[in-house]
C-alpha cells in the first residue's frame, strides 16, 4: 500500500534518527525502512509500527496524491488557402499541413482544432479563405 514517505522521513529527522535507529525503534528491518522512504510502499503492519513509534493515528501516514493542474498556452496560426474548399468538381490543392504542423511541433505545439472561414460560418461556398489552426502547448513551471 502507498504511504506518505515524505512524512516518514520528516518525522524521522525531527527525532534526529537514522534509518537504522527508526528500524530499531519500530521493530522493522532496515531494508523495510529504506523501501518505505524510497518507494513510498508499505505493508499494513509496517504502517502500524511507524504510526505507533511516531505516536500518530495510522491514517496520518496515508499517501495523499497532489494533483497539479496543467497550464497551457494557446496560439492561432493562420494558414493561407488560395483555392478555397469547394471549387466545383476540381479537387482543391491544400496547403502542406504535414510540413506546417511538424515545424510547429518541433517547438512543442499541438494542433487542437482547424477552422475554415466557410465551415466555421456554416456556409458552403467557393470563396477562398484562410484556415485558422488553434495550437496549444503545456507551460512548464
Amino acid at each position: 500500500m502507498k504511504i506518505n514517505a515524505n512524512l516518514v522521513v520528516e518525522l524521522r529527522k525531527q527525532k534526529f534518527w537514522s534509518q537504522d535507529e527508526l528500524a530499531i525503534a519500530s521493530g522493522l528491518n532496515l531494508r523495510t525502512i529504506q523501501r518505505i522512504e524510497n518507494e513510498a510502499s508499505s505493508s499494513l503492519q509496517s504502517k502500524k509500527a511507524l504510526a505507533a513509534v511516531f505516536e500518530l493515528n495510522i491514517a496520518a501516514l496515508d499517501y495523499v496524491e497532489i494533483v497539479k493542474m496543467k497550464k497551457y498556452q494557446y496560439k492561432m496560426l493562420e494558414i493561407e488557402n488560395k483555392e478555397g474548399f469547394l471549387t466545383g468538381f476540381k479537387k482543391p490543392t491544400l496547403p502542406d499541413f504535414v510540413e506546417i504542423f511538424n515545424q510547429e511541433g518541433q517547438q512543442g505545439w499541438l494542433v487542437v482544432q482547424i477552422l475554415t472561414p466557410e465551415l466555421a460560418q456554416g456556409q458552403w461556398s467557393t470563396k477562398t479563405g484562410n484556415m485558422v489552426a488553434i495550437l496549444q502547448r503545456e507551460v512548464l513551471e
